[in-house]
């Protein structure tokens, strides 16, 4: 529990590496999971005389990610060397942008803790290089012990940087500002947003300050958080261990931190680093970058629709609840396939997002979602919910056949067909098993003509048990009123 007496202050540094085929400043492919060092070229080796060329590509998906946050583009931005030593930095700098960043401002809404939408400011989106990775577990089983190794393919690889203002006020609004914020970058296209391969990740800056007071605390930065589940628990011990320190009467230390997923907990890794240490310069071997109107304006109108304004027009045109509009649009394939499914079906775009919210979504895992692999192809969905409209199957049947749609991609029609599973709508035959289940269950008739109106289900269920399902609901309801009311 948060105590009244500070108050949270937390800042966001989101690292989105960008969905390019090739590294940032060479024709390296963009690889996860090959051998070892085996992507890798003179430029990204750091070798002395090579030089880098900059992908557009990179950009490009950068300033989908700066437009689609409304930040505010600039048409000139600089690279920068950025120095430090590391084993996996094999040119002893990297390339990144400091004091003249592709883009600065811009929001993302999240949800507020009083529940009202709140908007986090972005400080600005930058364009650097990845560094490659350490690995402290032998790869092979003769290797020596005690022996960590390097592994570059990694190095070059494009990425964005986006850092917040210091405007989050807990770990439960910089959860919900990662699952956005995730969820954005997967929409336009600019990363696949896979926090499990490495493709997102996320330093987190926070502090503690007395309530009602302006200036910020001392800020500890915790590095390296690779799930977003992971910055919720990182944060909350964060605050907590700070909010001891404080009452205590001792003094934060700014330092950089690691978080350990196994007991919960950060432990120091290093004292904080200022800009200064890194001695940024403007890279020689890099002019400035230029993005010149036509350039930025071409980018802004291959934009798709946001999944916030989507939600809000399938909310409003389709008459759907606001939360099941939210769920349609958490990804972008499902939100077209969702889209497809009414186009073929329009009469009742309720019952398609039914479908989709329940028996599409409850087969679907997270990778589904993202792909677009749906179990049944979105016109099998309006099929079904046309044939249930239409009173050829019923709601129950429908519900039968799915599994079986899912199995083989069989058509309705001919599934339907085949399993002799057409809707009986017959009133005579229908009232005929109605009138029989009454006769033979008195004491039930009984029950329900005494005030038991939870007889009349009962009922409902045994006559569709008698009739295999097929028989109308609607008419069965009708004529079991008739014939229990007289």
């Amino acid at each position: 529990m948060p105590s009244p007496d500070f108050e949270t202050v937390i800042g966001l540094e989101v690292h989105a590496q960008l969905k390019t085929r090739t590294k940032a400043f060479c024709a390296c492919p963009v690889v996860f999971g090959a051998s070892a060092n085996t992507a890798v070229c003179p430029v990204c080796l750091g070798y002395p005389g090579a030089l880098p060329v900059l992908n557009r590509e990179m950009v490009s998906l950068a300033l989908r990610l700066a437009l689609a946050t409304g930040c505010r583009v600039h048409g000139t931005s600089v690279f920068e060397r950025k120095n430090y030593f590391y084993p996996d930095l094999p040119k002893g700098y990297q390339i990144s942008q400091y004091e003249r960043p592709l883009a600065t401002g811009g929001s993302i809404e999240v949800r507020g803790e009083a529940g009202a939408p709140r908007a986090i400011r972005l400080h600005r989106i930058h364009l650097e290089e990845d560094a490659g990775k350490s690995m402290h577990e032998a790869p092979w089983d003769d290797a020596p012990a005690d022996s960590s190794f390097v592994d570059l393919n990694r190095a070059g690889t494009p990425l964005a940087e986006i850092v917040t203002e210091p405007d989050i006020r807990s770990p439960e609004e910089a959860y919900d500002y990662l699952v956005r914020l995730r969820r954005l970058v997967r929409w336009v296209g600019a990363s696949d947003g896979n926090m499990e391969e490495g493709s997102l990740r996320c330093d987190a800056n926070v502090s503690i300050r007395p309530a009602g007071t302006a200036a910020l605390g001392t800020k500890v930065e915790v590095k390296n958080l690779n799930s977003i589940a992971h910055v919720k628990k990182a944060l909350e011990h964060e605050i907590a261990r700070q909010t001891e320190t404080l009452r205590r009467g001792d003094e934060v230390v700014q330092e950089t931190r690691l978080f350990d997923p196994g007991s919960g907990t950060t432990r120091p890794m290093r004292s904080k680093e200022e800009a200064m240490d890194y001695r940024y310069f403007p890279d020689p071997d890099l002019g400035p970058l230029v993005v010149d109107d036509s350039w930025r304006d071409a980018v802004a109108a291959a934009l798709p629709e946001l999944p916030e304004p989507r939600a809000a027009r399938l909310a409003s045109g389709l008459g759907l609840p606001s939360s099941d509009a939210a769920t349609l649009c958490a990804t972008r394939p499902l939100a077209d396939a969702f889209e497809e499914a009414v186009a073929l079906h329009p009469s009742n775009a309720k019952g398609v997002a039914n479908w989709f919210l329940g028996d599409l979504l409850a087969r679907m895992t997270d990778a589904d979602r993202q792909e677009g692999r749906l179990p049944v192809a979105p016109a099998t969905v309006a099929r079904l919910v046309a044939r249930i409209d239409d009173g050829t199957i019923s709601g129950k049947i429908a519900k039968e056949l799915f599994p079986l749609l899912c199995e083989d991609g069989a058509d309705v029609d001919t599934l339907i067909r085949e399993k002799g599973l057409v809707q009986v709508t017959d009133e005579g035959a229908i009232r005929a098993s109605v009138a029989e289940v009454v006769a033979a269950n008195p004491a039930q008739a009984a029950d329900y003509r005494g005030g038991k109106v939870a007889a009349f289900g009962w009922f409902v269920g045994q006559v569709m048990k008698a009739t295999r399902g097929k028989a109308s609901p609607a008419l069965v309801n009708r004529l079991l009123r008739e014939i229990l009311d007289a």
